[in-house]
C-alpha cells in the first residue's frame, strides 16, 4: 500500500498506536504521515519518544503517552513534550511513564495475550509513586515481591525495516530493541521498508516477520531519516542537535512542520525539502 492509504485505513482517532524502532529504524514517515492526515486523540506509545513523538504531540495528535526515558537523545529535553505537560499546549497530556525494562515487560506480556507483565525492577525508585499503573504481586512459589506492568496492546503498530520480499515477509537487521514484542502485540501491524527484493537476504541479527501477521507493507526509501537504517544510510546526528532550537519556540515549530511535514506530500517531498533548505 501507499504510506497515505495505510494510515488512512489503519490509524483512527483515538487509536492506541505504537511507532517502534530502538535508536535506529524509527519510523519517521509514518509519523509525519500521520501529523498530515491529522489523527487526534491518539494514545502514544514507545520506548525513548524521541523526535517523532516530539512532533506529534506538537501537531496535537496525542491525549496520552505511555513511555520510558522522554528526551532528545543528540541534546536533552523534548520541548514539546515538556510544553504539553507543564502547559497543556496545543493540548494536555496523559503520563504513563516506566522504564525501558518496564515498557518491555508489557510489550512481552501483549505479545503473549496475557493481563499483565513482571520483572524486578522499579526498585527504590520514585516511578511508582508518581505512575499508579505500576504494580506489585507476590510470586505463588517463593513470596518474592516482584513489579507488574498492564500489558500493551497497541491498536496498530508502525515499524520500519531493510527490507520485505513480494509475498510481504519483512527482515528487520541491527538493533532489534522491541520490535518483535511491539509487533505481536498489536492487533494491526503497519511495515515501512528501504527496499522490495525477490529474495529476503540473510542478516547478522536479524529478526523475520512472516507476512500474516503483517497488514499492510509500504515501500519508502528513507523512511527512519533522521534515526538510521542500518545498511542504508546513517543518523543524522547534526539533525537532532538543531531539533532543540527549532522545538523551543512554538512560533518556529509551526512553521518548521507546515514547510517541511504539512507542505510536502509524502515522505520523498520531505526528504527533498530538508536538501533545498540545507542547500
Amino acid at each position: 500500500m501507499s504510506l497515505a492509504d495505510a494510515v488512512g485505513e489503519h490509524v483512527h482517532d483515538g487509536a492506541c498506536v505504537a511507532l517502534e524502532g530502538f535508536t535506529h529504524l524509527i519510523p519517521f514517515a509514518a509519523g509525519h504521515e500521520i501529523i498530515r492526515q491529522r489523527r487526534r486523540d491518539l494514545h502514544l506509545v514507545r520506548m525513548t519518544p524521541d523526535l517523532v513523538y516530539d512532533q506529534m504531540i506538537g501537531m496535537g495528535c496525542a491525549r496520552r503517552l505511555t513511555f520510558s526515558w522522554g528526551g532528545n537523545p543528540g541534546v536533552g529535553s523534548l520541548h514539546r513534550l515538556r510544553d504539553a505537560v507543564e502547559h497543556g499546549w496545543p493540548q494536555p497530556l496523559q503520563l504513563d511513564e516506566h522504564s525501558h525494562a518496564g515498557m518491555a515487560a508489557a510489550y512481552c506480556a501483549g505479545a503473549a495475550r496475557l493481563p499483565f507483565g513482571m520483572l524486578r525492577g522499579y526498585q527504590d525508585t520514585d516511578l511508582p509513586a508518581h505512575n499508579p499503573r505500576i504494580r506489585t504481586v507476590a510470586c505463588p512459589f517463593t513470596g518474592q515481591s516482584l513489579a507488574a506492568v498492564p500489558a500493551i496492546n497497541p491498536d496498530v503498530t508502525f515499524l520500519h525495516a531493510q527490507v520485505a520480499d513480494r509475498q510481504g515477509n519483512v527482515a528487520v537487521a541491527g538493533i532489534i530493541g522491541a520490535a518483535r514484542e511491539a509487533a505481536l502485540a498489536a492487533k494491526l501491524l503497519v511495515v515501512t521498508v528501504e527496499e522490495i527484493v525477490d529474495c529476503l537476504p540473510p542478516a547478522m541479527n536479524g529478526l523475520l516477520l512472516p507476512h500474516w501477521i503483517i497488514s499492510a507493507v509500504v515501500h519508502c526509501p528513507g523512511g527512519a531519516y533522521p534515526s538510521y537504517a542500518q545498511g542504508h544510510y546513517e543518523r543524522d546526528n547534526a539533525f537532532y542537535q538543531h531539533w532543540d532550537a527549532i522545538a523551543r519556540d512554538r512560533e518556529g515549530f509551526l512553521a518548521w512542520m507546515g514547510e517541511h511535514v504539512l507542505g510536502q506530500r509524502d515522505n520523498r517531498a520531505f526528504l527533498s525539502s530538508l536538501l533545498v533548505e540545507a542547500a
